[in-house]
């Protein structure tokens, strides 16, 4: 394996963790209608647990609100009971052709808790990042040992290894900054 590989995997690694970071924070609520916060919720159609985005259009009216209009009207109850069961804390308002949810306000307590919970997440996108460094270092190393590479190139690519990896510490710090300033906003 050449420096070349082990940069390219390091880097794929850390981008991996950094998508990571991403797909979490998106699941984290900021006190506006999100779709993504929808995501997890699964509709019991037709006996099988299908994703609530499969089986119903959803759409965000306003930034407090959803509307959730199923393709298929029969299937309103599931969705309503679905969405009841959910961890989401919102009570579904069912007209018979259509359900609204309306996304109730943080409290300053919840907002603190989940800021919490985005600081840790982003935490652990770092120590991903690290341990790609660690993996990176350990491959450089181990070439090193076998010669075939020189101890001056193997310097040289754990010095490139470490700028990537503080390259993408402070994109997980920015991503987690903007996640948090979005939580606390009122």
């Amino acid at each position: 394996m050449a420096i070349a590989d082990v940069k390219k995997n390091a880097q794929a690694k850390m981008d991996k963790s950094l998508a990571a970071l991403g797909e979490e924070l998106k699941k984290i609520r900021t006190g506006r209608a999100q779709v993504s916060m929808l995501d997890n919720i699964r509709v019991n159609y037709y006996g099988t647990p299908s994703p609530l985005s499969q089986v119903a259009s959803i759409s965000t009216p306003d930034a407090k609100s959803f509307l959730i209009a199923p393709w298929e009207v029969s299937i309103l109850k599931d969705i309503e009971q679905a969405i009841i069961k959910s961890e989401l804390g919102m009570a579904p308002m069912n007209d018979g052709k259509v359900i609204r949810l309306k996304v109730p306000d943080l409290t300053e307590e919840r907002r603190k808790d989940l800021a919490k919970q985005v600081k840790k997440i982003a935490e652990e996108a770092r120590v991903a990042v690290r341990m790609a460094r660690r993996d990176a270092n350990d491959e450089v190393k181990k070439l090193q040992k076998d010669k075939a590479i020189s101890e001056d190139e193997g310097k040289k690519a754990e010095t490139d290894i470490q700028k990537a990896t503080d390259d993408f510490i402070k994109k997980v710090d920015q991503v987690a900054e903007e996640k948090e300033k979005s939580i606390l906003t009122i």
